[in-house]
């Protein structure tokens, strides 16, 4: 047998694959895309049918130089990029390239990076897929066409350093819209009486809620018929009139895909979108596990299809059966279906090797990658599991004229939530009731009437603008994290207590978007668009015709909105900070270590200053305010307000707390800029208190 080149993209991927194939394989690396369009120009040939420039990008000559070394040494050359659009171009460029001929040259994917899975598919090796190759090159090319015609156009209008995109401008939208609606949302006030009851026999207290009377369900809307119902209940007999006993099965989710990873990671964890596929990409391409060595944990991250193999469905059912017993485990496996766009090339993401128990390899993983890995296979086995089985009692309690509602549910059998329950339901907790029958007389404790209003809907948080970004049609699984990084990169959005919110520039940029590129931020237009993406991978539309279609009326807009577009000026947000330079007041700036105060009188004044963030603690050595600062690099960290005359600075979080053992400040410890709120040490790094904890956590690794 002759020598063999495998070509894949990423080293973490090179080094686990390599571990599976004999002597006479070599595995290289291309660290991520070899060529692209060029950065200083359009890159696209308008007057040759859109034909596309390519370049081979800036630093990858030593990555070029050794794989045609390696190229030559090698009778055959098999191609191992992602299993998706953009893994297949990369491919193709390779190819490209290379001068690779394609009759010396293989394509395999692997949906799982272990042992079975790279061999198999070394077995069935197939050529480039052009249907693939061209959607990716279809969507690159609307991107580019997009962005490099728009963002010219709002560096001259707008502000230098802007940019536009086809899926970026549409989330900019929706985060604006959203904001719009909250600010003209006018709130109603509404009025609900809670009744506090116990039942003689059990002595136990529950709460039911006012629902109407006898005929109607009412909702009080002012203070004054709240009093009325109140004054119409006293000395009323509260008597149980309907107890209503159900039954209810409640099935598991099905395993994750991209979008539904991504939005549980950040509901459980606190994850950005990006964070999470970082951590999922380095679960798909390989760990090194005490024991076994390097293997990938996890099938493909990037996939919107809840489809699961068979092999995979009986290796969890096995487990199930083993672990908890039959009745854990329904009589057939569950099949989920897809929504109507999803791809299905590839399966849902689950654990590659079940047998894998997170917690038995939990010490071969950071804690990110075991947090992602056992999120993972819990909903994967869960998927497969007997569903959870309630028992709901509805009472419903008459008074004069009016009626009480109350409901309890308990679990009968666990079922999959004894190994998962999804963060992000937002169910309504149920409270248990005390034993309840028909005719039962209640005793009242307490007649609680309270004043709401009606709220405005919320803003949206990364998670749920990826959910509604999928809804839509908007994007697919590898677009969710860029798009939503960009935009806040951007500072078009900006990101607050997980809620986002669009900036003054975002605002102006998406005014201007939507009063000269309607099609462009129009949710329809580029969920349709998505669709004819799909139509080109599966072979149905040529893909220069998106483009064909596509250019002609989008150029006839730009030349209009170089005509009518005035300057736009941001106005800047202002402080309540005093220029003591010049007496102005200042204001808010973005730059390039984040946000700053500056003197409005530039250039004639140059005053700047940091932003101060107070923090409510007391420095511990000269009794001045500590303050959150900014290092050079944009890291946080804690000063003394008095600095210069002041020295204090910490990397962990300073808090009002006292040792119990010295007596001096105990702060919250900080790794990398993130505070672990239930990790506190002692200011006195001698302190035994520090010590102590050190023992504890060594003693807990221990065990």
């Amino acid at each position: 047998m002759g020598k063999t080149l495998l070509i894949v993209e990423s080293p973490a991927k090179s080094k686990t694959i390599k571990k599976y194939l004999g002597t006479n394989y070599t595995v290289r690396a291309t660290m991520g895309h070899i060529r692209d369009l060029p950065k200083s120009s359009m890159g696209v040939d308008f007057e040759n049918d859109f034909e596309p420039s390519y370049l081979t990008i800036r630093g990858k000559g030593d990555v070029m130089k050794e794989l045609k070394k390696e190229v030559k040494a090698s009778d055959k050359v098999i191609l191992a990029t992602d299993p998706d659009r953009e893994g297949e171009a990369i491919s193709w460029h390779i190819m490209q390239a290379l001068n690779l001929p394609e009759k010396t040259t293989s394509r395999v994917v692997f949906n799982e990076i272990t042992k079975d899975a790279v061999k198999a598919a070394i077995k069935e090796p197939r050529n480039i897929d052009y249907d693939l190759v061209n959607a990716q090159q279809a969507r690159r090319l609307l991107d580019r066409i997009v962005g490099y015609s728009i963002s010219p156009l709002l560096w001259r209008k707008v502000k230098k350093g802007l940019s536009a995109g086809r899926v970026q401008s549409v989330a900019t939208k929706l985060i604006c819209d959203r904001e719009d609606e909250i600010i003209a949302f006018e709130p109603k006030e509404y009025w609900s009486i809670e009744a506090s009851l116990t039942n003689p026999p059990s002595k136990k207290k529950f709460t039911a809620k006012f629902y109407g009377n006898k005929k109607d369900k009412i909702v009080p809307e002012n203070e004054q018929q709240t009093i009325n119902i109140i004054n119409a209940l006293k000395g009323a007999e509260y008597k149980v009139t309907e107890v209503k006993k159900t039954s209810k099965n409640r099935p598991p989710l099905p395993p994750f895909i991209t979008s539904t990873l991504q939005q549980e990671a950040a509901n459980k964890f606190g994850y950005t979108s990006t964070r999470t596929m970082m951590i999922a990409q380095q679960l798909y391409e390989g760990v090194e596990i005490k024991s076994i060595g390097a293997v990938g944990l996890i099938t493909y991250m990037r996939t919107d299809s809840v489809r699961i193999a068979d092999e995979a469905i009986s290796s969890v059912r096995k487990y199930i059966m083993g672990r908890w017993g039959k009745e854990y485990m329904p009589i057939s496996p569950r099949i989920f279906k897809n929504k109507k766009n999803a791809q299905d090339a590839h399966e849902a993401i689950r654990p590659s090797l079940p047998e894998l128990v997170p917690e038995n390899i939990k010490d071969s993983l950071s804690s990110e990658q075991f947090k992602i890995y056992k999120l993972i296979w819990d909903r994967f086995v869960a998927s497969q599991m007997s569903s959870a089985e309630l028992d709901i009692t509805s009472v419903t309690i008459s008074a004069a004229d009016y009626i009480f509602k109350v409901s309890g549910s308990s679990i009968v059998f666990p079922g999959f939530t004894t190994i998962y329950e999804e963060v992000s339901d937002n169910k309504e907790k149920s409270q248990p009731l005390p034993p309840i029958n028909e005719n039962d007389v209640l005793n009242l404790k307490e007649l609680t009437p309270k004043k709401h209003f009606t709220q405005p809907p919320a803003r949206y948080t990364e998670a749920s603008l990826i959910k509604t970004l999928e809804e839509l049609g908007i994007g697919r699984p590898s677009t969710y994290a860029p798009t939503v990084s960009t935009i806040v990169a951007r500072k078009y959005v900006l990101k607050d207590k997980k809620q986002l919110y669009p900036t003054e520039l975002g605002i102006a940029v998406n005014d201007l978007m939507k009063d000269n590129f309607a099609q462009i931020v129009d949710v329809e237009f580029t969920a349709n668009m998505e669709t004819k993406l799909d139509e080109v991978e599966e072979g149905k539309l040529e893909w220069k015709k998106i483009l064909r279609d596509f250019y002609p009326p989008f150029k006839k807009e730009l030349e209009q909105a170089d005509k009518k577009i005035e300057h736009v000026k941001l106005s800047l947000e202002e402080s309540d900070v005093t220029c003591e330079l010049c007496g102005r007041k200042m204001v808010y700036r973005d730059g390039r270590f984040g946000r700053f105060l500056a003197c409005p009188g530039f250039p004639s004044c140059k005053n700047t200053k940091p932003i101060i963030e107070e923090t409510g603690v007391n420095c511990p050595k000269c009794g001045g305010s500590i303050v959150i600062r900014r290092s050079r690099k944009g890291i946080r960290y804690f000063g003394c307000n008095n600095n210069p005359e002041c020295d204090f600075m910490s990397w962990d979080e300073p808090t009002n707390e006292k040792c119990p053992v010295c007596g001096n400040m105990l702060l919250n410890r900080s790794i990398k800029g993130r505070i672990l709120k239930n990790n506190k040490i002692c200011l006195n790094k001698d302190c035994e208190y520090n010590k102590q904890k050190r023992s504890k956590k060594k003693a807990d690794e221990n065990e």
